[in-house]
């Protein structure tokens, strides 16, 4: 906060919340936020009649669960408490830093509540802490890939042609159940693998299919993120030069991935393989970045995207899920996250070799 000349810094419920105070709140439109003075204890500012919940999860965070609350009634301003909390903390006017995740109507009442405050983003400070993992995060990650992996090859083995995609994504979401992590998965199939993200429209499996899974599961609060296509029965000529093309920029993602070099570098060393190989230029068929940042949230800072010149450091972790994708056709996307050493990026998943036998 103090490189960034932040006095003090917003939270609400989410990832950063989690990170910093170890305290998971489903937010609501009534303000419950944690303030986080530069020096000094955080405070709370919570609906009355949550106080003892508030206080039942404070209990494990920095401060204890007799840290400062400042409650309101809800005929009370919520905003004026966050004022008072913060001139206790010493503070009449400075830089208040707004976590990504804060709300519009959070964000704007404590403005005009906040006369001497100027409202800054806080995203340098919550992203430069958690961008950088632990050795304890870091195994959490690996055994949710390493969950992920699993489960999708065990509902792998059990499509067919007949099978629907929301039978398959059914399988998975009961295979994380089955091994105790949240999860789930998205399943498209043939023309609807060429949409990245998919389309909820029902879909049929039939011999020949091309399938797309993607998303992943938790590890307390640790997310994966994998992404497996194959066929279903025996891919033609195209869909294998698609996916050697693909599984080659994966590879010269993972390989350009070093600590110090530029973030978009990484999406640079992947968009050259595809373009040079004829799916180009620029975002014709590779449609979207190469990679995000991944921890607590998804899909979190920093992003693997052309113009992003933040240098890599050890310690970050991201999707690399480059793909081609040929609209009305197919689309291939070779998902696994990746994380950095001293000496260059590692995956905490084998890659996927081929069409016909993607886990083997």
């Amino acid at each position: 906060m103090l490189a960034n000349k932040m006095d003090a810094i917003v939270l609400i419920g989410g990832a950063s919340l989690e990170y910093f105070m170890g305290i998971r709140w489903w937010n609501s439109e009534r303000l419950f936020a944690c303030v986080m003075p530069q020096k000094g204890a955080p405070f709370y500012v919570s609906p009355a009649f949550e106080e003892e919940r508030a206080r039942e999860q404070m209990a494990l965070a920095p401060g204890g669960k007799f840290s400062r609350i400042y409650t309101w009634q809800e005929n009370e301003d919520p905003y004026a408490r966050v004022v008072k909390g913060l001139n206790d903390s010493g503070l009449k006017t400075g830089r208040l830093g707004i976590e990504e995740r804060v709300t519009f109507v959070f964000s704007d009442g404590i403005r005009r509540a906040a006369n001497g405050f100027s409202l800054v983003n806080a995203t340098p400070v919550t992203a430069g802490c958690r961008a950088v993992k632990s050795d304890a995060e870091l195994a959490l990650m690996r055994l949710a890939n390493a969950v992920t992996l699993e489960v999708y090859e065990a509902a792998w083995r059990s499509i067919m042609p007949g099978v629907t995609n929301r039978q398959v994504s059914a399988w998975i979401a009961g295979g994380y159940d089955r091994v105790g992590f949240p999860g789930d998965a998205s399943c498209q199939v043939d023309a609807y693998s060429a949409l990245p993200h998919g389309s909820p429209e029902p879909q049929t499996i039939r011999e020949g299919s091309v399938v797309l899974l993607d998303d992943g599961c938790k590890v307390e609060g640790y997310q994966s993120d994998i992404s497996r296509t194959f066929v279903v029965g025996k891919a033609t000529d195209r869909m294998q030069q698609v996916f050697d093309v693909v599984h080659r920029a994966q590879s010269a993602a993972l390989a350009a991935a070093h600590p110090g070099v530029a973030c978009g570098a990484v999406d640079a060393a992947a968009r050259k393989v595809i373009t040079d190989a004829g799916f180009g230029p620029e975002y014709a068929h590779f449609t979207h970045r190469v990679g995000h940042g991944i921890g607590l949230d998804m899909h979190e800072w920093p992003y693997l995207v052309q113009g992003n010149t933040l240098p890599l450091e050890a310690g970050m972790t991201f999707s690399d899920e480059p793909g081609i994708y040929l609209r009305g056709e197919f689309g291939v996307r070779l998902e696994d996250d990746m994380y950095l050493t001293a000496d260059g990026a590692k995956l905490f998943t084998p890659q996927s070799k081929s069409l016909e036998q993607p886990f083997v």
